[in-house]
């Protein structure tokens, strides 16, 4: 995609939602949307779980090290798996037929993911391997370090001649500056190495918990949305998504249930981009 090609910034709007992901999704009409990015909680920790010394004095690999301990990611089991049904159902419903989405999570949650979109007739894709390069130790050093995360890329499921959008011809022209496993001019493989480091442009209001690279959501967004297309953004924490919409030519709109993550995020977007998002609350 040449950057002539994409919308600028000013062209496009960036749309940003106060409330719980399900509740708002609710409110959408059928395919409305061309994309969706999900980054959802990934249920590492349970309720019981002991928390880990906070002195563990790792301060590189990729930034000072921060214990992963946020409420919304403790629900048990059955909780999760009701949740998750719930979410990827409306998701498939606001999606267009020959719409698209992207599913972040790690070998705790991926596999009842995997289930429940074929409980859902969503077509699963592809799934991609991310494997970071800069990955943390394990500090108890009792088991294999932890590399990689999930991304599940699958179609809405209701076009039965499963045209989805794909941009082969980017996907081949990608080079390796920052991902050595591409081959240019080569097919797109679905094991990207991508360190987790982020630019100090996407630190500019500070780190967030579960922040994604840019470079990893551009890639995403060009491969299966065309400039103009609208992406909806659930779990839209730092606004990332959002971020990476804007910068390759794409509308948004993002939800968040956080309150000061939707305060980060609309400071994100004025600071770097000098742009200020539409907001409302549900």
């Amino acid at each position: 995609m040449n950057q002539k090609d994409l919308l600028p910034i000013q062209k496009t709007v960036h749309d940003v939602i106060y409330a719980d992901a399900l509740t708002a999704l609710k409110t959408f009409e059928d395919n409305s949307f061309d994309l969706v990015i999900a980054d959802p909680p990934y249920n590492i920790i349970s309720k019981n779980q002991t928390k880990l010394i906070k002195d563990h004095g790792l301060k590189t690999m990729g930034g000072e090290w921060k214990i992963f301990d946020e409420s919304w990611d403790k629900d048990d089991l059955g909780e999760y798996l009701t949740f998750t049904l719930n979410y990827l159902k409306e998701v498939k419903r606001v999606l267009k037929p020959e719409g698209s989405m992207w599913i972040f999570g790690t070998y705790h949650n991926i596999g009842l993911v995997n289930t429940c979109l074929r409980l859902l007739e969503i077509e699963i894709i592809n799934e991609v391997i991310w494997y970071k390069k800069n990955a943390f130790p394990n500090l108890a050093n009792r088991r294999l370090t932890a590399s990689h995360e999930n991304i599940i890329w699958a179609h809405s499921g209701k076009d039965t001649k499963r045209k989805y959008y794909f941009n082969s011809d980017y996907a081949k022209q990608i080079d390796n500056k920052e991902d050595e496993l591409k081959v240019p001019n080569k097919q797109l493989r679905t094991v990207w190495s991508f360190s987790n480091n982020k630019k100090k442009e996407e630190l500019v209001c500070g780190s967030y918990p579960a922040q994604k690279p840019l470079k990893i959501l551009k890639r995403m967004i060009e491969i299966s949305s065309k400039p103009g297309d609208l992406v909806l953004s659930i779990f839209a924490g730092s606004g990332s998504d959002a971020c990476a919409s804007l910068e390759t030519g794409r509308n948004s709109v993002s939800i968040e249930n956080d309150q000061k993550a939707v305060k980060h995020l609309k400071k994100r977007l004025k600071k770097t981009y000098n742009y200020g998002p539409k907001n409302r609350t549900i």
